[in-house]
């Protein structure tokens, strides 16, 4: 579909409802993701870094992926590196809607703290490929591969840490910790699969309107002539990441403290994720040297 023959009005209008749908349903997935992790037995940190940090970044990977396919690479490195920074800020805000302490201390975890750590590093590697000299290998630069290599690594080492920590957080009265209520452990098994059927289809939908993002902010661009930095880096990249904030804050409200950091967290790893996977849909050489 070609929205730049649509009227300006349209685009901006359409580019509002594909926001609010996201935000809104935010709210709903965290209250699911939340539930989940008690059932699953994962943990909110993990869950929320891996399964909602990802369906929560699904707009803003169509996002990148469909902008890098169709030859609009500034566009779709921006609305990844601006998500990364968006996310960052929404971190702040969810933390001024907790009022009882600084809410990394009260959810301090070895899981968040080794997914901080992983998303130090990834950050490191497309930064080294940006600085570099240009190198492409059928059309993808090797560093894509490290990113994605280095993302599954770390979520072994997550796990592991998980079952066998080597550092504790020191616990105070303002500590919250993931402790999921006796009777989540007899869950009826038919409620288990409606929850994960629940998630699924919000997802479904956060992904949709991603790409309607994606689209009309592609026409933004051309209808209005800002550069695609800027569409991307401002508009696209915070719509894309309004689930991260709606989520951390509903997680706040509810208790899931532990949830709303991990989601954060897991959000901004899956966004340098962006990067890997907008190089190999761009088909004409490394995203990295634009």
């Amino acid at each position: 579909m070609n929205f730049t023959v649509w009227p300006l009005w349209t685009i901006l209008a359409l580019f509002g409802v594909s926001a609010a749908v996201i935000a809104m349903v935010g709210v709903r997935i965290a209250r699911v993701a939340d539930r989940l992790s008690d059932v699953t037995g994962w943990g909110e940190a993990i869950f929320g870094a891996v399964l909602l940090g990802g369906a929560t970044s699904l707009p803003g990977i169509v996002t990148s992926v469909t902008t890098a396919g169709q030859g609009h690479p500034e566009l779709s490195v921006s609305n990844a590196i601006g998500g990364i920074a968006a996310q960052t800020a929404f971190l702040a805000l969810a933390d001024m809607s907790y009022r009882h302490a600084n809410l990394e201390h009260a959810a301090a975890s070895i899981e968040n703290l080794v997914q901080g750590a992983l998303l130090v590093t990834l950050l490191a590697l497309p930064l080294a490929a940006m600085g570099g000299p240009e190198l492409a290998i059928g059309g993808i630069h090797p560093v894509s591969l490290l990113i994605l290599a280095g993302y599954i690594f770390g979520l072994h080492l997550t796990s592991q840490a998980r079952e066998a920590p080597l550092w504790h957080p020191q616990k105070t009265r303002e500590t919250r910790l993931d402790t999921p209520s006796p009777e989540i452990q007899h869950t009826p098994q038919r409620e288990v699969i409606e929850l994960w059927a629940g998630f699924g289809a919000l997802a479904l939908i956060i992904a949709t309107a991603g790409y309607l993002v994606a689209q009309t902010g592609i026409a933004i661009a051309e209808r209005t002539g800002l550069s695609e930095s800027v569409v991307g880096g401002l508009f696209t990249a915070v719509a894309t990441s309004l689930p991260e904030l709606v989520t951390a804050i509903a997680a706040v409200k509810q208790g899931a403290l532990t949830l709303a950091v991990g989601g954060i967290i897991g959000g901004n790893s899956f966004d340098v994720l962006f990067l890997a996977f907008a190089d190999i849909s761009y088909c004409e050489g490394s995203i990295y040297g634009v």
